[in-house]
């Protein structure tokens, strides 16, 4: 099939689409029973990205891909209105098919795609893509479950999110692999949550593995931070636990810059000898409009080639922060801006020269004298306060008994504010250690695994174990706090049971004053009632993984 006429087939199956003739659902197709993938999977092996078919290195020539979100878009393209606060452009035909023919006009191979909804079908757009030799890069997380900076966990809600987008998109070849986080750490104040970072590729390559998927890579995309960078390249790259490729979003270079001018010289140098592929996960500095991109030739030549593996300009629609290449009209239409032209060309002219997977092991072997060794993890010191050891898996089960067998219950604030507060509070009067997530010297609690409300409900239970009458009222007063009067039955689930008990033998740990707390009264968000240094010292470590 030529080019014109997949324009033609993409452009009259976009307008069914978008006219309602065809639902997404109504073309969902049976992989189990499809034909071939089009496109072989890419793998890695050392520093380098090959073809698993032709053992050819392969280089990202890429775009991000992620439509703003707003209501007026998700009614005009007929979009189904949910309760996700993004859209999915790979559940969206009317999106992507619109937008295929620019891809594949633009020169890319891979787009990166920052959120996607693992209960709609995917089936329409990533055959599209697959069609015209584009791979996607996922990342795992999504507004409502990612791993913050300013409150690091490794929850049982966001693993569960993780899996399910590795689960709803594994069966695609054109998934060149996954982000388990975008800048969660960027500068020296956050670095203790990179541990819950690692521990997410940890626990989700474990996942690829027991669900016998195929071995999809998963990385981490990070900014250009003078003070981290060093290292938090060190960090992903150490241990027995490490990703299997680097992200840096790249903006050194702008304008009509050069290799030397532009840092990137230095940069190249630093990942020399790098053990993992690297690449720009965004690329495309906005000082000068439009964007001439020189610094694609210089990226793809010889002089960058032998150290990094491509990049992924940033983005393909433009918004307020004026990055885009593309803008869409009231007609739904694709306007291409003058950014499109001079990436196209850039694109089209740049030839990576690579090398085939059997010669670079070969050189790898005569290079190591055998398997790479493990690398050291980077120290601790004044601008690195990250562990080496990583949190645990969440366990759903243990979190699951604190919901269902404690007699204090918590259900979620609007305010997250009151988490602090409360947790200043119960912190007081009971030890929380078991709900420790700290990051810089890693120790993390039993339970630092699960939910917030949970967590609370746990330490607030451990109040009520305190109290010399047990009546059906909890030591904390407030609409979002109830008692579980289903604690008081015998519990069948004889692990749930045990680990009742042990709570409430650790509850005696910090004695309390059985006083109740009533925030709309003596005890505000503007700290009316008196903690003592050390406790909110405690409590800042089980919200934030940090020690103030």
């Amino acid at each position: 099939m030529n080019f014109a006429l997949i324009i033609i087939n993409l452009f009259i199956t976009y307008v069914m689409f978008a006219s309602g003739v065809i639902k997404a659902e109504e073309f969902k197709l049976d992989y189990a029973s499809a034909k071939p993938a089009a496109l072989p999977p890419i793998e890695t092996v050392g520093s380098k990205f090959f073809s698993s078919e032709t053992g050819e290195q392969f280089f990202i020539k890429g775009i991000a891909y992620q439509p703003q979100y707003s209501l007026e878009d998700v009614s005009s393209l007929g979009i189904p209105i949910s309760d996700t606060k993004y859209i999915d452009p790979l559940a969206s035909p009317a999106i992507c098919l619109r937008d295929i023919p620019h891809l594949a006009e633009l020169g890319v191979n891979t787009i990166r795609v920052y959120a996607i909804d693992p209960t709609q079908s995917h089936d329409v757009c990533m055959e599209a893509l697959m069609e015209n030799g584009i791979y996607v890069l996922l990342d795992l997380s999504e507004p409502d479950a990612s791993i913050s900076r300013e409150s690091p966990s490794w929850d049982v809600n966001v693993y569960q999110r993780y899996k399910d987008v590795i689960d709803a998109m594994h069966q695609y070849s054109n998934v060149l692999g996954f982000f388990a986080g975008n800048e969660v750490t960027n500068d020296r104040t956050n670095t203790d949550a990179s541990p819950f970072v690692k521990a997410s590729i940890r626990d989700m390559k474990e996942h690829i593995k027991d669900m016998n998927y195929r071995a999809i890579p998963i990385g981490y995309s990070t900014n250009d931070d003078v003070e981290t960078r060093e290292n938090l390249a060190q960090f992903f790259s150490c241990g027995n636990d490490t990703a299997d490729f680097y992200g840096i979003n790249m903006y050194e270079w702008c304008g009509y810059s050069s290799f030397h001018s532009s840092g990137f010289d230095k940069r190249t140098q630093e990942f020399k000898n790098y053990p993992i592929p690297v690449f720009f996960s965004e690329f495309g500095c906005n000082l000068v409009r439009p964007r001439p991109f020189t610094e694609v030739e210089a990226l793809y030549s010889k002089q960058m080639s032998g150290v990094w593996s491509g990049g992924l300009a940033y983005m393909y629609f433009e918004e307020e922060n004026q990055y885009g290449l593309v803008e869409i009209d009231s007609k739904n239409r694709v306007v291409r801006l003058k950014d499109y032209d001079y990436l196209r060309d850039e694109f089209n002219k740049s030839e990576p020269k690579g090398i085939t997977k059997s010669e670079y092991l070969r050189r790898l072997g005569l290079n190591t004298g055998g398997p790479i060794t493990k690398r050291e993890c980077p120290s601790i010191s004044v601008a690195w306060k990250a562990a080496e050891k990583l949190p645990d898996k969440p366990e759903k089960s243990k979190c699951d008994c604190l919901t269902n067998a404690l007699p204090c219950l918590v259900t979620p604030f609007s305010d997250r504010s009151k988490y602090r507060e409360y947790f200043e509070y119960v912190c007081g009067q009971v030890d929380c250690s078991d709900i420790k997530a700290d990051g810089e010297n890693g120790e993390y609690g039993e339970y630092s695994g699960c939910t917030p409300d949970q967590k609370l409900a746990l330490q607030i239970s451990k109040m009520y174990f305190n109290l010399a009458e047990q009546n059906d009222i909890c030591p904390v007063d407030d609409r979002h706090i109830y008692f579980n009067r289903d604690s008081k039955n015998d519990q069948n689930d004889k692990e749930c049971t045990s680990l009742i008990r042990s709570v409430q033998k650790t509850s005696k740990a910090r004695k309390t004053d059985n006083k109740s707390l009533n925030p709309s009264k003596d005890h505000t968000s503007s700290g009316s009632h008196i903690v003592p240094k050390f406790v909110m010292g405690l409590a800042f470590v089980i919200l934030t993984g940090s020690i103030v």
